[in-house]
């Protein structure tokens, strides 16, 4: 808010012109002095500086006595390269076999359903069909040709024996005999292919396994319609005895990869079992999106592998690289992660995520990533972690 001042001259004054001027001036220069405007100060008005505070990094540990636990310089390992990948379980597909029917008819009983381990010869479903009423009735038109035409030929015989008639009839009696009889074994022979017994049809055809192992597929549910040879099969078996392992590999990976090779799998259902397994395909073709090709890997089946699991393969290349090793004491496993401790001076160690590869001889462990040759390390991690805790 502006203050006014003011200077009143005494009325009447005889004081010299220059006097009063100089009077007057010093007057005014107090009461301005005095009363004069404020200014604000930008300086006063700012907000106190933000005090930073250094939070404590959750990974880094101080101890007092940090020579009573001893340290190990991680070491290189010369080993060929390698890459992982991963995929899927899936049947060998020269090991699926689909399970058809000949005949169209009627499900009227079911004796295996899906995920059930079967052997061949077993009886899957059982199918009513009037495809066995049909071929009964040409089975036994068939038999009744072959009974007339064998009557037939017996009579040219007699009569040809007697010169009655040219030797050109009895070749046509001969040959319409040997034709029933085709037709007979042919009626028969389709008989049998439905299950049924050519002098005793039951209408009901049995449908079997045509090999050991675990159905993977079915199509049919009781009283369903089937047909005959259809795309749809009842049931589809697979066996599992040996399985396939898919996986995506990059482009620029390819080169490390070949026919023939061995590869290490690894399933995610079961971590700590390592099963070797033959690549047996490189797709021809990349993917346009991902740039992947699809590399098949074959494998023998321990009993506990099953289609759809994931599993990550890793694949052993021709060049040598250097791979860092320390001791697996020097290893902690915590939260599904790999942690080493490292010195960061001061007598305070750091917490170091790495990446764990292949477990070696006495005791030692690879490591992919984290940690490079000559790093030192707490040669036992789990000591140091419980001696922080407490």
């Amino acid at each position: 808010m502006t203050q006014a001042c003011f200077f009143h001259a005494p009325a009447g004054s005889s004081i010299f012109p220059a006097i009063a001027r100089a009077l007057f001036s010093s007057a005014l220069s107090l009461c301005l002095a005095g009363c004069g405007l404020s200014k604000s100060d930008p300086a006063a008005e700012a907000p106190p500086p933000a005090q930073v505070e250094n939070q404590q990094d959750s990974n880094v540990f101080q101890v007092d006595r940090p020579e009573q636990f001893p340290l190990f310089a991680a070491v290189g390992h010369n080993a060929a390269s390698q890459l992982s990948a991963t995929g899927t379980v899936s049947p060998d597909v020269a090991r699926t076999v689909p399970v058809i029917s000949l005949a169209s008819g009627r499900v009227v009983d079911i004796r295996a359903r899906l995920g059930d381990t079967v052997h061949k010869g077993q009886l899957l479903l059982r199918v009513r069909s009037d495809d066995v009423s049909g071929g009964y009735s040409d089975y036994r038109k068939a038999v009744a040709d072959e009974l007339l035409a064998r009557k037939q030929l017996t009579r040219a015989k007699d009569l040809y024996s007697h010169g009655a008639i040219p030797e050109s009839e009895l070749e046509i009696a001969q040959d319409a005999e040997d034709d029933a009889k085709v037709a007979v074994e042919t009626t028969a022979e389709h008989l049998r292919l439905l299950g049924n017994d050519p002098d005793h049809p039951t209408g009901i055809v049995d449908i079997y396994a045509p090999i050991s192992g675990v159905i993977t597929d079915q199509q049919v549910t009781n009283a369903a319609g089937v047909q005959s040879l259809s795309a749809a099969n009842p049931f589809t078996i697979s066996d599992l005895s040996s399985v396939w392992i898919v996986c995506d590999v990059y482009e620029n990976a390819l080169p490390n990869v070949r026919l023939g090779e061995t590869a290490d799998i690894k399933l995610n259902a079961y971590p700590d079992k390592v099963l070797k397994g033959t690549i047996s395909n490189i797709g021809a073709v990349l993917d346009p999106t991902t740039r992947t090709s699809k590399v098949r890997i074959e494998v023998a089946n321990p009993g506990f592998i099953r289609p759809g699991m994931f599993a990550t393969a890793t694949f052993h290349g021709q060049k040598q690289e250097v791979h860092t090793t320390i001791p697996s004491t020097a290893i902690l496993h915590l939260r599904d992660r790999d942690w080493v401790f490292v010195p960061a001076g001061d007598n305070k160690f750091r917490r170091v995520e790495i990446v764990t590869g292949n477990t070696l001889p006495a005791n030692m462990q690879e490591v992919a990533s984290g940690l490079t040759p000559g790093t030192k390390v707490i040669l036992n991690a789990l000591v140091f972690e419980n001696s922080v805790e407490q």
